[in-house]
């Protein structure tokens, strides 16, 4: 029942919050070409990829919701991962524009409206810091939810630097400011973009998850009671908390009966210690044949044989 609570409170905040960033993001472009402003233009854009990051955790939610089925054996938790880096991609590509937009403008610096930009950089502000506020329980649990949320701690910083911008233009005349504002927002927007692009990456290459050691893993399933020791272990993630290990352990030659608890020890071990829920743990009774790609782990080092 929480976890139903919770995720209807996370869909209403996705959900408002598409629909002021969408509203904001045309007063944006409207205020922008009246001013003449390259800062609040690049701001629209970094805006509108707001706007299409909350839509995409809107549908990655969804999906990451949806159970496993015969087809989806694991669910759908790829596909708010596979949404955020998409989202990332989107915000790469709005940089290069920005940088060659800001460019020209550097060449040929063009008068601006700086009372424009102050009024809507502040209005930019309170409804970034609100949306993060909504966002703020989830982006440490979700990987999508936080790209949105990055999404809003770098465009809430450009509009600080644009409200800064124009008392500078107002009180000195340099319209270079202006220019150099869009390169820094051009700049937040690629580093709100590669911490999502790395980690996105890690899981739909099936690395080892975030802030996990391999070597640590196999040192605690070897100091459970009756486990020899282990090889062929793999571990990976299926989204952004959901991860699945498999692995060869060697133990005594012992009936069935007696090997489950063992198993048990294993699971519950890695189920409180690493977050692991999914596992295949495939017993060994004698010396092991490893497989002709298999990876083969003692003490210490990881080969693969």
């Amino acid at each position: 029942m929480h976890h139903k609570h919770h995720g209807m409170r996370l869909g209403v905040v996705l959900a408002w919050s598409l629909v002021a960033t969408v509203l904001f993001v045309v007063i944006e472009v409207l205020a922008g070409l009246q001013a003449h402003s390259l800062a609040l233009l690049s701001d629209a854009g970094h805006n509108f990829t707001d706007a299409l990051a909350l839509a995409l955790a809107a549908l990655g939610f969804y999906f990451e919701s949806r159970p496993a089925n015969e087809i989806k054996t694991y669910g759908y938790h790829r596909a708010g991962v596979l949404t955020a880096f998409v989202n990332a991609l989107a915000l790469l590509a709005l940089a290069g524009f920005i940088f060659r937009e800001s460019y020209f403008r550097f060449r040929q610096p063009e008068p601006v409206h700086e009372t424009t930009m102050f009024v809507i950089a502040g209005l930019g502000l309170i409804l970034n810091v609100v949306i993060m506020w909504g966002l703020h329980r989830d982006q440490g649990r979700d990987l999508n939810v936080r790209a949105a949320y990055l999404h809003m701690l770098g465009d809430a910083l450009g509009s600080v630097g644009i409200i800064i911008g124009a008392g500078v233009i107002r009180f000195t005349g340099w319209y270079v400011v202006d220019p150099i504002l869009s390169v820094i927002i051009g700049a937040l927007i690629v580093w709100t973009a590669w911490d999502v692009v790395r980690d996105t990456l890690n899981i739909l290459l099936e690395g080892l998850p975030k802030g996990m050691r391999l070597e640590t893993v196999v040192d605690s399933i070897r100091e459970i009671p009756g486990v020899a020791n282990v090889h062929d272990l793999h571990i990976w993630s299926l989204g952004t908390n959901t991860h699945a290990l498999s692995c060869h352990v060697l133990i005594a030659d012992l009936p069935p009966s007696e090997s489950e608890p063992v198993l048990r020890r294993i699971n519950k071990m890695l189920a409180d210690r690493f977050h692991i829920h999914h596992t295949t743990v495939q017993f060994e009774h004698a010396g092991c044949a490893l497989s002709e790609n298999g990876c083969c782990i003692q003490r210490g080092e990881h080969r693969h044989s």
